[in-house]
């Protein structure tokens, strides 16, 4: 069957509720996006379908999305090279709302008709305001959103009162909901009326452990029911969250109207890609001199872990004066919520985030996506990038590489097919780097914030997914140091046995840099005072903290001695007592001699000697057999 490719919403071969149209002409969405075209009519039939459709960008192997019958009286949707500010929401928001108006039996307030699964808090935000606009016309219908961040017997107490026919959730606390019947809450009861299942960024759900949550879930769920999985890849692992039988699966193709099938190309089409080439300790200068440059755009920063967004976020924000700068992490608890919802309603500002920013959020108006780190993978490349020039806006994106790293801007020309433009440095561009030095050196918050963000970022770099371009071993440690503004160089294995003859860390005594906040000096000063106490006590003595008495560790020895003989006999240990002993005789030996408290002389001497005894041990027992 050949689905629709363009056109306005009339055009579906399903026609769409007066109350839904009235939202899309309020929201000012007069065309179908292609993969809203090739999705809904297929989310909302019962039938096996085979459908090839036109989305704004291709995949890699030119597939779309797999529509595969599953559940019992509906089927499982995979979506699988969904492209980013393709309305992808409205793909599964619409169909769910035409579903639930479509039932025979209206469902009652506490009566759950579909949910929609995400993986962060931020995406399960922006799906429930999309939602609303759109439930407004239909008040039978109530929605409630499930996220972490906030108390859940709040969500019990909500459900409760409000009901909830919509659910969009995380997976934590939706799981930790299903296990409240102890609270007055009986989620399992109430998901029996279910019709729709949506498992958005499906390969991300399990990218970040929720697989677990996810089985929990489904068990709770009747059979009888419509899935949707939308997943940028599709994974072996994501295949394994289908429950029920797959049977005739059928593909959709997708491609941009007029571009040729051969242009693979994965970002959008109206992005412009620069890079800039510069060393590690001058990225952090270039860039503060370019968010400068642009203060009434609205950007977003990444950074490759939580402790970079900590440190550079409050950097940036004593150095870039009269706009918004805020900072969102996956580590942040309760403050993530609240941070989202406010970046998106400023016209401007700057959001420092790491990836959890990266696939999925639409946030309005996003002029720039800067990556002062490169991301883990190739693919999160594209989804970081994905952030601007949606849904036909124009929109730029930069991304800082180290002159080592060049090759990466080949890699993702052939690997994500990713056209990018240079970006030279900026000349005369202010040394930032001693003022956050006197940063670090006026409040110990800021010195133990870059300790952890130089750490992090070590420990991220080795673990890059690209590591024949991205090589722990090729980095300049001391740039990079410098480029952090550390004081001193951190204890960490990495940096075991090196020197940097290129950092010259302070004179000052670090452990004399003292807290801003006078609660937290006190505390340390205090655990200072007992260590110092400690150390003064155990002046002179031989710790044996961690040690058990005499006798216990003897008890010990015996039990240890009797297993091993135990195991021996069990399974017929090939080597003899006698050889046994003398292999042990030997390491002694070889110990010894590696502290110095042998000779080589004396070595040999003692270990031929072991050897002569044993052959005339042997000879004698010859003899006497």
């Amino acid at each position: 069957m050949e689905a629709v490719t363009e056109g306005g919403w009339g055009s579906l071969p399903v026609p769409l509720s007066p109350g839904v149209l009235r939202a899309l002409r309020e929201l000012r969405f007069h065309q179908m996006t292609p993969v809203q075209s090739a999705t809904i009519p297929l989310f909302m039939s019962n039938k096996d379908v085979a459908a090839e459709a036109v989305s704004d960008l291709p995949s890699s192997s030119s597939v779309f999305s797999r529509l595969i019958s599953g559940a019992e009286g509906g089927f499982t949707l995979f979506p699988l090279s969904q492209v980013t500010g393709s309305g992808k929401t409205l793909a599964f928001v619409i169909p769910i709302l035409e579903i639930l108006l479509r039932r025979e039996e209206k469902l009652k307030k506490k009566q759950v008709g579909a949910i929609i699964i995400t993986p962060t808090r931020e995406l399960a935000i922006q799906i429930d305001e999309v939602l609303s606009h759109f439930t407004k016309h239909f008040p039978m219908f109530s929605q409630i959103l499930l996220i972490g961040g906030r108390n859940p017997m709040e969500d019990v107490e909500k459900f409760k009162e409000h009901g909830g026919n919509i659910i969009v959730a995380t997976p934590g606390r939706l799981e930790d909901l299903f296990r409240r019947k102890a609270d007055g809450l009986d989620l399992a009861t109430c998901v029996k009326a279910l019709e729709v299942l949506v498992l958005d960024e499906a390969d991300r759900l399990l990218d970040m452990g929720f697989e677990a949550s996810l089985n929990a879930i489904l068990e709770f769920l009747p059979k009888q029911r419509r899935t949707g999985l939308f997943s940028a890849t599709q994974t072996q692992e994501v295949e394994n969250l289908v429950r029920a039988g797959l049977r005739n699966p059928v593909r959709i193709s997708v491609k941009e109207k007029g571009v040729a099938a051969t242009n693979t190309q994965k970002t959008p089409t109206r992005l412009e890609n620069y890079y800039m080439i510069c060393k590690a300790d001058e990225k952090f200068n270039q860039l503060v001199h370019f968010l400068r440059q642009h203060k009434q755009e609205k950007h977003l920063v990444f950074f490759s872990t939580c402790a970079c967004v900590e440190y550079y976020g409050k950097a940036l924000e004593s150095l870039i004066k009269q706009v918004k700068i805020m900072s969102i992490h996956g580590k942040m608890k309760h403050k993530r919520n609240k941070i989202f919802t406010e970046f998106r309603k400023l016209p401007g500002g700057i959001l420092v985030c790491t990836d959890v920013m990266a696939r999925g959020i639409d946030i309005p108006e996003v002029h720039w996506v800067l990556q002062y780190d490169p991301p883990s993978s190739a693919s999160a490349f594209v989804h970081r990038c994905g952030r601007t020039a949606r849904i036909g806006n124009v929109g730029s994106a930069l991304v800082f590489l180290l002159p080592m790293e060049e090759s990466y801007i080949n890699f993702l020309s052939i690997n994500q097919k990713c056209p990018m433009q240079e970006m030279k440095p900026q000349t005369n561009v202010l040394d930032l780097l001693p003022k956050l030095k006197s940063m670090a050196l006026a409040d110990r918050a800021v010195f133990e914030k870059g300790m952890k963000a130089f750490v992090s970022y070590v420990q991220a770099y080795a673990k890059h997914e690209c590591n024949l371009i991205f090589r722990i071993k090729d980095l300049d440690f001391a740039s990079l140091a410098r480029g952090f503004a550390l004081l001193k160089m951190p204890k960490m294995p990495e940096l075991r046995g090196k020197c940097f003859p290129d950092f010259t860390p302070v004179t000052v005594n670090t452990d004399s840099i003292s807290y801003k906040d006078k609660n937290r000096e006190k505390q340390r000063q205090k655990k200072l005072e007992e260590q110092r106490k400690e150390r003064e006590e155990n002046q002179g003595k031989k710790k044996f903290v961690k040690n058990k008495a005499w006798s216990k560790q003897k008890a010990k020895r015996e039990k240890k001695k009797k297993v091993t003989a135990k195991r021996k006999r069990e399974e017929g240990s090939d080597i003899e007592d006698e050889d046994m002993e003398e292999l042990l005789n030997d390491t002694r030996l070889l110990k010894r001699l590696k502290k110095g408290k042998i000779s080589e002389e004396e070595f040999e001497k003692k270990l031929t000697g072991n050897q002569r005894l044993k052959a005339e041990t042997v000879e004698d027992m010859d003899s006497e057999g």
